[in-house]
């Protein structure tokens, strides 16, 4: 191959051996770019973990959908701090912030926004919803009803909103981070697949380990440390760091084996469906991201297999077969990642 990806570890893992180049390789990302991103990353990081105690995975994941301007669904069973992170990860950007309490009586015009008529002027005004903010926080999602639902879908697709047939463009970037519950059940309305695979990464944070639940009480003693987070970004910056990843290298087989690794949940029996090219798209991208939070200006195959956990599972639907045998999404992805072949070095 041309381009070398790494080599094989006795642990399974890839040495970082950046890609050889040639005249006709177009223009990629330099490495002072990439080191930018990082640095960015690593500001965000930390100033997220000043409130995160032990996440720092999670965190990593959640600011990889960042950079591809991805919308971040949090599931988690209560008090665990998914609401918590959403406002961490807001406040360090320097954006517009907007939080919606989800409940059954929300209206989509409550989200979206509404004309009135304005008796001084003798017109009908528009009065923005929460969703013209950059980053919208949808607290308890699954208990909207499907039709606020729908409203939300079409603004994390299509980054518009339309209102009595006129549609407008959201601000950039604009991100939402949604949380729900996966255990209570009463009163809420499951998100169907088509807004889940608008998702970009599903993310959990499970319980802490007993010295990180000890520092938790610690750090929240006497005050809590969220609200003394600022922006360590601005949205220009971000938006530059965002367009740039574009360029970064994407060796043809490290491509080609984040599409093989979905195409095999098409043909897993498993699964009743499988991933569409909308998630070729989502693990190629956020693997891309996930590298240049690393530090590298190419992507190894270990970026694509570290991103499929988070990327994929969501927008599996399970075959009655699997279903009462007790299996889930991600422990048959996990099968997958182990059979489908990993592209290394001659």
């Amino acid at each position: 191959m041309a381009d070398l990806l790494g080599r094989a570890t006795a642990a399974g893992r890839y040495a970082t051996i950046p890609p050889m180049t040639d005249a006709a390789t177009p223009a990629r990302l330099a490495q002072a770019e990439v080191d930018a991103i990082r640095t960015v990353a690593e500001s965000l990081q930390a100033s997220v973990e000043r409130v995160i105690v032990g996440k720092s995975e999670v965190v990593r994941f959640a600011l990889a959908a960042l950079l591809c301007e991805g919308h971040i669904l949090l599931e988690d069973v209560p008090g665990i701090g998914k609401t918590t992170l959403a406002k961490a990860l807001a406040r360090s950007l320097g954006c517009s912030f907007r939080r919606i309490q989800f409940t059954p009586d929300l209206m989509p015009a409550d989200i979206t926004g509404i004309n009135y008529y304005n008796q001084k002027l003798g017109d009908f005004v528009f009065r923005e919803g929460p969703l013209a903010a950059q980053v919208v926080l949808a607290d308890e999602i699954n208990r909207a009803t499907p039709r606020t639902q729908a409203a939300l879908l079409e603004a994390m697709e299509e980054r518009q909103l339309t209102v009595e047939g006129v549609t407008m463009r959201l601000p950039r970037p604009f991100l939402v981070v949604a949380t729900q519950n996966p255990v209570e059940l009463e009163g809420t309305f499951p998100l169907p697949e088509a807004q889940l695979d608008r998702f970009l990464v599903r993310l959990d944070l499970g319980y802490p380990e007993e010295d990180e639940e000890d520092e938790i009480l610690a750090r929240f003693e006497t005050t809590s440390p969220l609200d003394s987070l600022g922006p360590v970004v601005e949205a220009d910056e971000l938006i530059r760091h965002v367009d740039a990843l574009a360029r970064l290298h994407v060796d043809p087989a490290v491509r080609r084996y984040a599409v093989q690794i979905v195409r095999e949940t098409r043909t897993d029996a498993a699964f009743e469906l499988g991933a569409s090219p909308r998630a070729s798209l989502a693990l190629f991208r956020t693997a891309r991201a996930y590298a240049a939070i690393n530090g590298r200006d190419f992507v190894l195959p270990d970026d694509v297999k570290t991103m499929a956990p988070h990327v994929l599972p969501h927008r599996l639907i399970l075959s009655t077969q699997a279903r009462l045998r007790g299996r889930d999404a991600r422990q048959v992805l996990a099968e997958i990642l182990e059979r489908v072949p990993v592209p290394v070095s001659a």
